[in-house]
C-alpha cells in the first residue's frame, strides 16, 4: 500500500468552513482569547475568570506592553497583539447535521467566535519579539507582499540584471 493513509476518512472527505453566519450568532471575544504555555488536559466549561486574572505590570519590552497573570501557581508574563487589518480570528465548531451534506466524507465547521486580538504568554520569560510566536506575525507582511498585484510600472521600475539578458 503506497502513502499507507489511503484508509483515513480526511483524505477521502471534503472539508467545509462557513465563516457566513450572522454577526449576532457569532459571539465576539475580543481581549478573551489567550494562548498559554501549557497543555490542559480537560474539556467542558470553567469559570476561568475567576481564577485567571492578567493585570498590567507596567513594564514595556520591545515596544510590547506587558501583562501578567499567575495560572496555577505560576507566574506568567504576556503580551497582547492585534491582528493586522483585515484579518480576524475565528473560533470554528463542527456544523450541526444538514441533510443535504453526507457526513460520512464531509467535515463543516461554522464559525462560533471571532476575535481581533490575542495574548500570547511565556512562562520563563518576558515577551519580545523574538518569541516563536510574534515573530509568525511577519508572515502577515510577506503574505500581503507576496499576493500584491504587480503592474506594467512596477515591472519597468525594477533593476534589470545585465547577466540574465
Amino acid at each position: 500500500m503506497d502513502g499507507g493513509n489511503e484508509g483515513s476518512p480526511l483524505l477521502r472527505s471534503q472539508t467545509t468552513v462557513d465563516l457566513s453566519r450572522n454577526d449576532e450568532a457569532v459571539a465576539d471575544l475580543t481581549g478573551k482569547i489567550h494562548q498559554l504555555p501549557c497543555c490542559i488536559k480537560y474539556e467542558g466549561s470553567t469559570s476561568v475568570s475567576d481564577y485567571f486574572k492578567p493585570k498590567s505590570s507596567g513594564m514595556e519590552v520591545d515596544g510590547l506592553r506587558v501583562e501578567e497573570a499567575y495560572f496555577r501557581g505560576r507566574k506568567l508574563h504576556g503580551t497582547t497583539l492585534p491582528l493586522p487589518d483585515g484579518y480576524s480570528g475565528f473560533i470554528l465548531g463542527m456544523k450541526s447535521y444538514d441533510e443535504n451534506t453526507n457526513t460520512e466524507t464531509s467535515y463543516c465547521w461554522e464559525a462560533n467566535a471571532k476575535f481581533h486580538n490575542i495574548t500570547v504568554w511565556n512562562h520563563d520569560s518576558l515577551p519580545s519579539n523574538d518569541d516563536a510566536f510574534l515573530r509568525t506575525f511577519h508572515w502577515f507582511a510577506v503574505s500581503k507582499a507576496l499576493h500584491q498585484e504587480v503592474n506594467d510600472v512596477d515591472l519597468e521600475s525594477l533593476p534589470v540584471d545585465q547577466d540574465l539578458v
